[in-house]
């Protein structure tokens, strides 16, 4: 069982370590990839599964979502990183995940932010929203996380002001990709495109065939 409220001391190292080797100013390879869609909460894939502070949606609520991957220079340690936004009814997720080039132990590090989907999909973008997960996932190993915590009904929030320094360079990570991958623009525009296609009037049906001519005919 992870305990993702209060990781050990050794397994925070390890967190501060995967940060501290994530590029701040990368060298991209000129390969990307954009994809944007809608999925049924019930069948949403796995960079759309909110973290344990979200609200819980339900299965027949639709989730609007947008992915950027760009690939790093071949001398960089990761090959590529991946960054998702989803919006549904209750919740608004970003996830950033950095794939490592040639896996040892760590194999991807990942970070988490959400908000409620009060707002506009823009606005959060325009805030630097507090990453609220951070995970590395090892070959051979289990996954190591440090995750925002609440109070509950078994109890009040656990003391996390130790780790605060992790959330907030997993914050700044998050907030610096933003800028690189263009995601404050290319979200929402994105997003709106996704609506658009979603409310577009679906045809009627094939055409009927071209009459044929009948011997009254000229």
């Amino acid at each position: 069982m992870l305990n993702v409220c209060s990781p050990s001391a050794d397994d925070q190292r390890e967190i501060s370590s995967a940060l501290a080797r994530v590029p701040k100013q990368p060298l991209f390879a000129p390969d990307f990839e954009v994809d944007r869609g809608r999925s049924s909460m019930a069948e949403n894939p796995n960079f759309l599964q909110p973290g344990s502070g979200a609200q819980v949606s339900a299965a027949d609520d639709i989730a609007k979502w947008v992915r950027i991957r760009r690939e790093f220079s071949v001398q960089a340690l990761f090959s590529t990183v991946q960054y998702s936004f989803s919006a549904d009814p209750k919740n608004m997720i970003e996830t950033l995940v950095f794939r490592v080039r040639d896996p040892k132990d760590l194999m991807q590090v990942s970070i988490e932010d959400g908000a409620s989907a009060v707002t506009t999909p823009a606005a959060m973008l325009a805030t630097n929203t507090p990453a609220t997960r951070i995970k590395l996932e090892r070959f051979g190993k289990s996954s190591v996380v440090l995750a925002r915590c609440y109070a509950t009904d078994q109890g009040p929030a656990p003391d996390q002001s130790a780790y605060e320094p992790l959330f907030q360079s997993a914050s700044a990570i998050v907030a610096n990709y933003r800028g690189l991958l263009g995601a404050r623009r290319m979200v929402p525009e994105e997003l709106a495109r996704v609506g658009a296609a979603a409310s577009r009037p679906k045809p009627l049906g094939k055409k009927s065939e071209a009459r044929k001519p009948t011997c009254g005919d000229k």
